[in-house]
């Protein structure tokens, strides 16, 4: 375990943003991280896993830890349900096809969704009437400060629309070192019915869908309207879907009756953010070397070159622009560090 000095960033966050961290190193193992969290000279650290849910503005001046813990292995087995443990190093997507072929249903929909297993929970990953929470049993973490490692059930995760008690309460103390899920053999009914997967299926000629043929669906659907992080810089959504009152969405629709929605409840309506940014002219918008997607209004885009605060000032100009229009806020999805 070596801890190297004046390590560029860029390959370790999504966006591709250039910044450089004083001190670095890679950890694979939990002892090696404890290792590197007891080091006298090192007191304050920067937990980087995958890298897809940040937007770096400036140099990290202390200690970045790049948690490169990997694993997957099956806890127990029923006839109908099988509990699984990742460590927080894997790659989601990667985990994700790895259930597909065990047969193992329940995070289809999550299909290449950017980002590693130990991060999902903090932001309570979702997609395509699918979340994180829907499968997760606990999580293993470990307490910065104490070096004691803890569980953390489904409940105590305080689970949200994008976020979790690792992103509220607890943001900056923990590590999660593993997740386990609960996925299921047989018995399942899959989600079909958000989004365009059921026309994606449709299109695909199959009446009948495997678990197989929805994670195809999602991935083609995802293709077809995300950049590939690894040929234009972007971590997926930059904004979360608004969340408003009945009655203010009814005013709204007096103004702008095209404008879609979906009933959470009664008395709340989620707007899809990208119908917003999309209608106020921000989509393909581009600024030099960074910009808005130009088939997706949620995805904010490096295309070489730009700084991390270039993205941020245009991520509040969409926040404003929005404010202005519809009187709503916009809320980041993305860390911004």
């Amino acid at each position: 375990m070596t801890i190297l000095e004046n390590i560029s960033l860029k390959p370790y966050n999504t966006f591709g943003i250039d910044v450089n961290a004083k001190y670095f190193v890679s950890v694979n193992s939990v002892e090696a991280l404890k290792s590197v969290l007891a080091l006298p000279e090192h007191t304050n650290y920067f937990i980087i896993s995958g890298g897809s849910n940040i937007l770096l503005t400036k140099d990290v001046n202390h200690l970045v830890i790049h948690l490169n813990i990997k694993g997957i292995h099956t806890v127990t087995k029923t006839e109908t349900t099988t509990l699984v443990t990742a460590f927080a190093g894997e790659n989601w997507h990667e985990f994700v096809l790895w259930t597909l072929n065990q047969n193992l249903a329940g995070i289809e929909n999550l299909a290449l969704i950017p980002g590693n297993v130990g991060t999902s929970p903090i932001q309570n990953i979702g997609a395509y009437g699918v979340e994180l929470k829907d499968t997760f049993v606990e999580c293993r973490a470990l307490h910065i400060e104490t070096q004691q490692i803890e569980t953390f059930t489904n409940a105590d995760c305080n689970f949200g629309y994008r976020t979790s008690i690792f992103k509220e309460k607890l943001k900056g103390q923990y590590i999660i070192l593993e997740v386990t899920f609960k996925l299921y053999n047989k018995d399942y009914n899959l989600k079909t019915d958000y989004g365009a997967i059921k026309e994606q299926l449709q299109s695909m000629q199959i009446v009948n869908p495997t678990i197989q043929d929805v994670s195809n669906a999602v991935i083609t659907i995802r293709e077809s309207k995300l950049p590939n992080p690894k040929q234009i810089g972007n971590s997926g959504s930059f904004f979360k879907n608004p969340i408003v009152s009945k009655h203010k969405f009814n005013n709204l629709k007096l103004n702008f009756p095209e404008m879609p929605s979906y009933k959470l409840s009664a008395d709340t309506v989620k707007i899809p953010a990208g119908w917003l940014i999309e209608h106020a002219g921000f989509k393909g918008k581009r600024f030099d070397n960074y910009g808005v997607h130009q088939d997706q209004a949620l995805v904010l885009v490096n295309y070489g070159g730009a700084k991390g605060t270039d993205i941020y000032k245009l991520s509040n100009l969409i926040q404003l622009t929005i404010k202005r229009l519809y009187d709503i806020d916009l809320e980041a999805e993305v860390n911004i560090i």
